[in-house]
């Protein structure tokens, strides 16, 4: 059963009647409603607020990291574990191709499903899982093989256990390993990206996002919380925070925006994981036509091109 947002009621009662039409066999009425999906489905999505993308963003539909793992690459396998703790199933890490190029692939994995969302904790990585993904990009920079980082969280784990196994420290190192990472590496944000917990795979030589995705420093929830001390005024504080792939861009936080299909990724997970591959595969051709050092040089300066400081 497809899930619906209030604003696709449209677009969800044209698809009621389409597959009523289809039971009956009216294949000239199925024809005429297709027609009238397309406008509204063109209605529907050219004119969203802010707030309706952060909806999207959250859509239990949503292709998630498995997901693209699953169309995009080929004789792939999962590595587990951080060598040190235990294995987060938040944070997925696998081996696999992408065209004719090894990869490596490390996401954040939210689950579907109560017993799925408890598995992968709804997406919100321990440090164990941080450290994983560390130890996995230590390894692809052993071995030469670029990663894709796929962020997909509404934060880092705030529970007492993670904060005694080190969780600040866990994403500090990722942000200061990763930065020098001798490897070469895009991250995309594909759905959610909440806070320090999707920074610590979001430092790559590229950062994108999907169209309907968003990435914040906290939730709306949390930021309406903290100003007017009242969580439900989160559409205002979406569009203040300027969280949107579009906002992003236009500060120059994110070097592109992924063109997922209109209707959106959990209307058509084929066509969005097509063009994060393509992105992925096109950014790698860039990548290769410089020199260790240029690369290296290049990220640095787009990370310490982000905002500005004054020495006293």
């Amino acid at each position: 059963m497809a899930t619906y947002l209030d604003f696709e009621n449209g677009i969800r009662q044209i698809d009621e009647d389409i597959a009523n039409a289809k039971i009956k066999g009216d294949g000239h009425a199925v024809e005429i409603l297709e027609k009238s999906l397309n406008k509204e489905i063109s209605k529907t999505y050219k004119n969203l607020s802010e707030y309706q993308k952060l909806q999207l963003a959250r859509h239990p539909d949503r292709p998630y990291a498995i997901d693209y793992v699953r169309l995009l690459l080929r004789d792939y396998y999962e590595i587990h574990g951080d060598r040190n703790f235990a294995d987060d199933a938040a944070i997925i890490c696998y081996v696999g191709y992408i065209g004719e190029r090894k990869v490596v692939v490390v996401g954040e994995q939210k689950g579907r499903g109560t017993k799925n969302k408890l598995k992968r904790n709804f997406g919100m990585p321990h440090p164990e899982g941080y450290r994983k993904a560390l130890r996995i990009a230590k390894m692809a920079e052993k071995f030469d093989l670029p990663i894709l980082f796929l962020v997909d969280t509404p934060g880092a784990y705030p529970g007492i256990a993670a904060e005694e196994r080190g969780q600040s420290e866990a994403i500090a190192r990722n942000l200061f390993e990763m930065s020098k990472l001798n490897t070469k590496s895009v991250s995309v944000v594909i759905g959610e990206g909440g806070s320090g917990g999707a920074l610590a795979i979001g430092v790559s030589d590229r950062v994108a996002m999907m169209r309907y995705s968003v990435f914040s420093v906290i939730s709306p929830e949390g930021c309406a919380a903290i100003l007017w001390n009242d969580p439900s005024k989160q559409e205002s504080a979406t569009k203040a925070m300027k969280i949107t792939s579009e906002d992003l861009y236009k500060l120059g936080l994110i070097d592109a925006i992924i063109e997922e299909p209109l209707v959106g990724g959990h209307r058509d997970k084929e066509s969005a994981a097509k063009a994060l591959g393509a992105y992925f595969e096109k950014s790698l051709a860039e990548l290769d036509q410089l020199s260790n050092e240029e690369r290296l040089a290049k990220r640095y300066e787009r990370i310490t091109s982000i905002g500005a400081y004054e020495e006293r």
